[in-house]
């Protein structure tokens, strides 16, 4: 039977989640914004300043599928603040790193604890609100990803310039061994405390965790979901560690200048594209059920032309607003695919979807683009190139599935 004790001060559990979030991806980012004094220091090329990328994740969709099962069955505030603390760790020791091989090492104990954070977070958000309110909650959570991903590259950038690279993740680290003591203290619902009694599950099938990420292949539209998240991360992977460096390289901007632009742009375009695709998918889901679906679709088909755009007009200004123009229509699409990713499996399951659509976008996305772009920007000796292959070809196949989604998501009538 259906608990109906509610969790205290949900809003309150959200807010402190979407500030670690936030700071999940200012960690993340900080290392895209620092290559162009990172590089000289350690020696080291393209290619191996992408690797330095492909080692963070490495550490996060490893371990996703571990701390997916265990998220289903265990305390979720343990498991989720130890993440924190892992991943900070990570940081400060990524800022004392002397040689290209520790610094490795320290990016996938990032990984290792950003994996705990973002394969459970979710979960425990969708168990604080009924359907009806919980992608506008999980699209506040998330909105978290454009902001700290923008203070990355703005603090990462003038810390780079004016204080060395090694400062960016000494003053990133020190605060999130701290703050990760917040999560020991908030109180966790039940596992589907926000569902009907008619969906809520008294414990997790009974199964390893292997058998538990095939169960996961039955369920198409969840399937659907993930490919097209893949083939989109794919893109942005690649996009996220070498736009600073393209602006940089291309049209000729000086490097705390192309950061500047960049984490603006994106923290601009990403608050409010994030909460906008968000709010009017939720709205538009109530009314026809496949706003959802409708808004992945979109955006993915729209941001492909403007990012061959970007990268191919030779005018900076033009350059800028197709670059612009593209985050905004990609972070449209922020709260609903991970809306989608919870809601298109049991109640039992979310974790390990969660772990399971982490595993597949890293692992086929952008666990190999970054490295892959900066492959391409060494033999052809031209950034422009590499990055004009990456991009919009990606965002086409991601608008495939999400157009097959639609397609057979089942449409209600407006009331």
């Amino acid at each position: 039977m259906k608990n109906d004790a509610k969790p205290l001060w949900p809003a309150a559990t959200l807010l402190a989640l979407t500030g670690l979030n936030l700071l999940d991806y200012l960690d993340r980012q900080l290392l895209a914004a620092v290559p162009p004094a990172l590089q000289p220091a350690l020696g080291v090329g393209d290619e191996q300043a992408g690797t330095l990328a492909t080692a963070f994740m490495l550490g996060y969709f490893l371990t996703a599928p571990v701390f997916g099962w265990l998220g289903d069955r265990w305390p979720r505030r343990w498991l989720v603040g130890g993440g924190v603390f892992v991943w900070s760790l990570g940081t400060l020791l990524s800022g004392h790193a002397n040689a290209y091989v520790p610094l490795i090492c320290f990016r996938v104990l990032v990984g290792f604890g950003e994996a705990s954070f973002g394969t459970i977070s979710p979960g425990w958000i969708a168990d604080l609100f009924p359907a009806g309110r919980r992608n506008n909650a999980i699209t506040i959570f998330y909105f978290a990803i454009p902001v700290g991903s923008a203070l990355g590259y703005l603090m990462g950038g003038y810390l780079a310039v004016h204080y060395g690279w090694r400062s960016a993740f000494l003053w990133a680290g020190y605060p999130g061994l701290v703050l990760a003591f917040i999560l020991f203290f908030l109180r966790e619902p039940e596992r589907g405390a926000s569902e009907p009694v008619t969906t809520m599950p008294s414990m997790p099938p009974a199964m390893p965790a292997w058998r538990t990420y095939v169960t996961l292949t039955k369920y198409p539209s969840y399937l659907l979901v993930v490919a097209g998240y893949v083939a989109q991360t794919f893109a942005m992977g690649g996009f996220s560690l070498w736009a600073p460096s393209f602006l940089h390289r291309v049209h000729h901007l000086a490097i705390d200048q192309a950061g500047f632009f960049f984490s603006a742009s994106l923290a601009a375009t990403g608050l409010v594209a994030t909460l906008a695709g968000g709010f009017w998918a939720t709205r538009w889901q109530r009314r026809t059920g496949v706003g959802y679906a409708w808004v992945l679709a979109a955006s993915a088909l729209l941001a492909a032309p403007c990012a061959f755009a970007a990268f191919s007009l030779e005018d900076l200004g033009s350059a800028k607003v197709a670059l612009v123009a593209t985050m905004f229509l990609l972070f449209l699409s922020t709260g609903p695919v991970n809306t989608l990713i919870i809601e298109t499996v049991p109640v039992a399951m979310r974790a390990s979807a969660m772990a399971g659509s982490i595993f597949a976008i890293h692992f086929f996305g952008d666990l190999w683009s970054p490295k892959f772009v900066g492959y391409l920007s060494d033999r052809w000796g031209d950034l422009r190139l590499a990055v004009l292959w990456v991009l919009p070809g990606a965002l086409i196949v991601s608008a495939f599935f999400w157009c097959l989604l639609v397609a057979r998501t089942p449409r209600r009538s407006s009331p």
